[in-house]
């Protein structure tokens, strides 16, 4: 086969790592059999039977990658300075030619050139990308508007009108920025723990270190006061630790033997030692970070709309002043249609909201992976959830104990738990963490048997003046296949429980009821949903259908589906996604295609699977399940705020448009106007910001009740 080559030649020069996201997006095209990326220049073998159309549309696609892969290098606090740089810049050559006006007329009209030279110097970023939506993207935009604005100003005769207007632009174009840089600096500062040296344990003693210098598998010291920068496990010690910038929680966490730690934790009472599991950017706090600025990028639907109607209003802007132009030959009027452009209020209001939003969620310890899925939060009419670990606290206990005449609790529960002393099943660890509460010691058994699918058989001897014998800890099934019968009459009325039966030799001595309980809040939450615009709550589960239907009834559930697989999850959220707006709550291996497939995947909890946090569009590393009320307001509110401004922009600019075609403003008012409305607009957006307890979420709160 033969091959063609073409070369591409980039305006900008990109680095290293932008060359090789390049070359990945390129190579994705079936037709393409090899390309070079220089820092200016791009080399690419395709097959011959490529056309002209196609190869057009591969260099469409180069100036778009490499425009985002640029804009993307700049970071929220560069454009900040920029912005704020030029705004000043504007405010500041305003009030000199006002200064130069007032104080002296005649050198004022001489400097007419100069001044139009600063003016356009001032307002040469708007003049370069107008031109160049006009020219490559075939359609002008909001750049395009201004930067015609400024050019007819001069042409008018008067550049300084144009002055407040770029002033005004660059102010709002810094709010947005500023909401975005935030929420950024917020998340990103933990990540720097603002700690440089670590105690290191070596042999007994404590050595202080860089932190550089801890690599995982080394044990450290956290005392009171200090910052923990490690993720890690504690060896030993006790501490109450503030986690708040992982799960959000007010209240420190109570940190005892075996218990994870998270880097930007604080110790504020007592003293650990920690077993370093994870350092640098493989801490929980580092993907955090990175995610939170992923999801910056990320657009929800409403975003595009709103470019999408900014784009088409531009025009509508250039007609309208064409209009006026033709009917009244009246320059002043045209700069007025010129200087109020809608899509400013639309475009800048809406990002910043999401941006916003995005920050204000992972203060609180809820991760949201991008603006899609904030309008998708505001849509949702039904949610899913999973039962163990998400309804349930994801930790059986046990609930009840009952034995047979003569046979003592402790006894009963001692000869079970020996049985199932080396059982990893969650049921024989409830049995095991009870005899612990209760300060017994568990006799050692001489031998022991696992029966798939049915339970546990031990030899225990006698002790501490109880009978020994063949324990047997399982199903009613299991005792019946060993010929002992009397198994009903000890389990009346336990039918909707998970029991363990206990049998010596060959007689029943006791059942142990045990169950997962659930979770503290729980109820309320879904109380709190239903007045949150929730229409249907539906639970799955893997678990019996006896025990489903109980914990439904509790919860008062509208409908569950039990006994069914991982895969089925994913096949009921899709027959619901046909009717509604699916929310899907999960925290486990087996919730991760229903996550994945729900419109609003959430894994809650800190016991979260790493798979499923990974499938779920929205991560909460808090227990409590009133986080999930917070996630939802999170979505309304922020749509909320959205639609206002919709309302807003339009209205005000659509009145001013009004005014300005009949020549009852002037073009200074009508720049400020436009850029009052739209820096308006933009501080809505920013009230999201403001998100502690007293503020956001707790006006949400009130509003609920």
């Amino acid at each position: 086969m033969m091959y063609g080559n073409c070369y591409f030649h980039l305006q900008a020069a990109l680095n290293r790592e932008e060359r090789a996201k390049l070359a990945a997006k390129i190579r994705r095209n079936r037709n393409i059999v090899a390309v070079t990326v220089d820092e200016r220049k791009v080399h690419i073998w395709y097959k011959r039977q490529m056309t002209p159309f196609q190869l057009q549309e591969i260099q469409k696609m180069l100036i778009e990658t490499v425009k985002r892969l640029q804009e993307a290098a700049i970071t929220p606090a560069e454009r900040l300075a920029e912005y704020r740089r030029d705004a000043v810049i504007s405010l500041a050559g305003f009030a000199a030619m006002e200064v130069l006006k007032r104080t002296s007329p005649q050198l004022f009209v001489g400097t007419k050139i100069m001044r139009s030279l600063l003016v356009l110097g001032i307002a040469r970023k708007f003049i370069q990308n107008g031109v160049s939506g006009v020219v490559k993207d075939h359609q002008p935009n909001a750049d395009t508007l201004t930067a015609t604005a400024v050019i007819a100003s001069v042409l008018a005769g008067k550049p300084e009108s144009s002055l407040t207007l770029l002033a005004l632009s660059n102010g709002a174009e810094m709010l947005t920025s500023y909401a975005a840089e935030k929420a950024r600096t917020h998340i990103s500062g933990l990540l720097s723990l603002d700690q440089r040296y670590v105690w290191l344990v070596e042999g007994g003693t404590e050595r202080k270190v860089p932190v550089e210098h801890v690599k995982v598998g080394d044990t450290i010291a956290a005392h009171t006061g200090e910052k923990i920068v490690v993720d890690g496990r504690v060896v030993s010690g006790d501490a109450a630790v503030n986690q708040a910038s992982i799960t959000g929680e007010s209240n420190p966490a109570m940190k005892h033997a075996d218990s994870p730690v998270y880097a930007g934790s604080v110790v504020e009472a007592g003293e650990l030692i920690i077993k370093v599991e994870k350092v640098g950017k493989d801490t929980s706090l580092a993907h955090i970070v990175h995610l939170v600025e992923e999801a910056q990028n990320r657009k929800a639907p409403v975003q595009n709309f709103a470019d999408k109607m900014a784009n088409f209003l531009v025009p509508v802007s250039f007609i309208g002043a064409g209009i006026v132009y033709g009917a009244t030959r009246d320059w002043q009027r045209v700069l007025n249609l010129l200087f109020i452009d809608f899509s400013c209020g639309l475009k800048l209001s809406t990002a910043t909201a999401m941006s916003a939003a995005i920050g204000a969620a992972a203060k609180r310890g809820i991760l949201v992976k991008g603006g899609n899925y904030i309008e998708a939060l505001a849509e949702t009419d039904t949610v899913v959830l999973d039962k163990t670990g998400t309804l349930t606290v994801g930790v059986p206990q046990i609930a009840f104990i009952k034995t047979a005449k003569g046979v003592e609790e402790k006894e009963m529960i001692l000869l079970a738990s020996s049985a199932e002393q080396h059982s990893v099943h969650p049921l024989a660890v409830a049995i095991q963490k009870y005899v612990e509460e209760q300060a017994w010691t568990s006799p050692q058994h001489k031998s022991s048997k696992t029966i798939v699918a049915r339970g546990m058989q031990a030899e225990v001897p006698a002790f501490e003046g109880y009978k020994g014998g063949l324990i047997r800890v399982g199903s009613q099934k299991f005792l019946r296949e060993n010929g002992i019968e009397d198994t009903e009459g000890m389990a009346d009325g336990l039918a909707f429980k998970n029991l363990l039966y206990v049998a010596r030799d060959k007689q029943l001595i006791g059942v142990i009821g045990i169950e997962d309980p659930i979770r503290p809040k729980m109820k309320k939450t879904l109380n709190q949903m239903r007045r949150h615009g929730v229409d249907e709550i539906v639970m799955l589960t893997g678990d019996s259908k006896a025990v489903a239907a109980e914990v439904a009834h509790s919860m008062d559930i509208d409908s569950y589906h039990a006994e069914i697989l991982p895969e089925d999850k994913s096949h009921y959220v899709n027959k619901l996604k046909q009717r509604g707006t699916v929310m899907m709550v999960g925290d486990g291996i087996n919730d991760a295609p229903a996550l994945a497939f729900s419109d609003v995947g959430v894994s809650l909890g800190g016991r979260q699977t790493d798979i499923a946090a990974e499938s779920s569009a929205v991560t909460i590393h808090s227990e409590d399940p009133e986080r999930l009320i917070e996630t939802l307001q999170l979505g309304r509110r922020t749509m909320d705020l959205v639609h206002q401004n919709f309302m807003a922009t339009i209205l005000v600019n659509s009145s001013a448009m009004l005014l300005g075609a009949l020549g009852k403003i002037s073009p200074l008012w009508a720049a400020v106007i436009h850029n009052t409305a739209t820096l308006a607009v933009v501080l809505n957006s920013c009230r999201i910001l403001n998100n502690n307890k007293s503020g956001f979420f707790a006006r949400n709160n009130r509003r609920a009740a």
